[in-house]
This record gives C-alpha cells, sequence and structure tokens, in this order.
C-alpha cells in the first residue's frame, strides 16, 4: 500500500485502525533497526519504536504531507533516540564516556546473538566499536547515510539539519572511524 493510500484511509475515521496497521506493518523493522543501530539494546530498542509509533498515531491526523511520510517517521524516531540517550545520560548522571561504554557492552552482548545484524565477523564488531565513539548526532548522519542509504535530502528532512552541514557531518564521522580502525584513535 502506498503511503498516499494508507494517509488517506487514515483521514477516514472508519479505515483508520486498518490504515494505521498498514503504516507500522511497511515501516516497523526499518524504524526499529534505525532505532537499534543507536541504542544497541533490543529491549530499548523495542520501547521506542513502540512510542514511536504512539506518537505518530497522536500526530498522523495533522500531518500536512510537507515531507514524506516515511521521513515524518524517522524523525520522530531519531528524537525518540536521542531523548532517550539524553534522559539516560541526565537519569544516572552518567558522563558521555560512561554512556558509550554501557553501550560497548551490549554491542558486545549483541554479537553473539545469532539473529541480530549487530552480530557478525570481528571486522563489522570493530566498525560498530567506532561508531560508538562518534556524538549522537554524528552516529545518526552516519547509520542512515551508511546504511540505511538515505539521500542527504531525506536525511536533511529527518534531522532538520541542512544538507551542506550534514556532509560534513558524515565526513567528519568517517574521518573519525578510520582513525579508529587504522588504530590511530
Amino acid at each position: 500500500m502506498t503511503d498516499q493510500a494508507i494517509l488517506e484511509k487514515f483521514a477516514n475515521p472508519e479505515s483508520r485502525n486498518f490504515a494505521f496497521n498498514q503504516l507500522v506493518r511497511k515501516y516497523q523493522q526499518k524504524i526499529y533497526w534505525h532505532i537499534r543501530k543507536m541504542v544497541i539494546d533490543h529491549d530499548d530498542a523495542d520501547d521506542l519504536t513502540q512510542e514511536t509509533f504512539i506518537k505518530a498515531w497522536q500526530a498522523l491526523e495533522t500531518f500536512r504531507g510537507d515531507a514524506q511520510l516515511f521521513t515524518w517517521l524517522y524523525r520522530i524516531a531519531t528524537n525518540e533516540c536521542l531523548n532517550f540517550l539524553n534522559k539516560k545520560r541526565r537519569r544516572f548522571f552518567i558522563p558521555i564516556h560512561d554512556v558509550e561504554g554501557e553501550l560497548l557492552e551490549k554491542l558486545e552482548a549483541a554479537a553473539g546473538e545469532s539473529d541480530s545484524p549487530l552480530s557478525g565477523d570481528e571486522i563489522q564488531l570493530k566498525l560498530q566499536k567506532a561508531l560508538l565513539t562518534l556524538p549522537d548526532k554524528q552516529r545518526l548522519v552516519f547509520n542512515m547515510k551508511y546504511f540505511d542509504d538515505l539521500k542527504y535530502e531525506d536525511i536533511a528532512d529527518i534531522t532538520g539539519t541542512s544538507v551542506g552541514a550534514l556532509k560534513a557531518s558524515y565526513h567528519h564521522a568517517v574521518t573519525k572511524i578510520e582513525k579508529f580502525l587504522n588504530g590511530e584513535d
């Protein structure tokens, strides 16, 4: 079902639940993995995915169509991730370094799960460790560009950042990752 068809059905109170169900079926997995790459832990990603769709349900009626539906959902999910990570730091008065350490522990545990794309060979694990050294927003940009293969224009819609700033952020992320992988960091 196309996004436009979903929106049209959602506008009708009689088919609203069906339309939302179609929306969730279409985007749930992409949103989950977008979130999981940021928070690493399955349970946290599951909760944040649910929160994302709850917020989408509450706001979909007022969706104006200025952006694509998937970029709108990614934006909600991105905000949920950043808020979650910030709350975690504030709640426990944890410096950013310690949150990275906690995520690293979860990453290493997830690497042992056979069904996780976070599992895999040593190179993939090293890349994931390198990503955890990036600031949250840089990691988001890298994940969306490298793993999700989104266009800069779509990432700009999701993050509310200019394309030029995104390209610079991605370049800085790649440079930091290369240094980490080469043992220079």
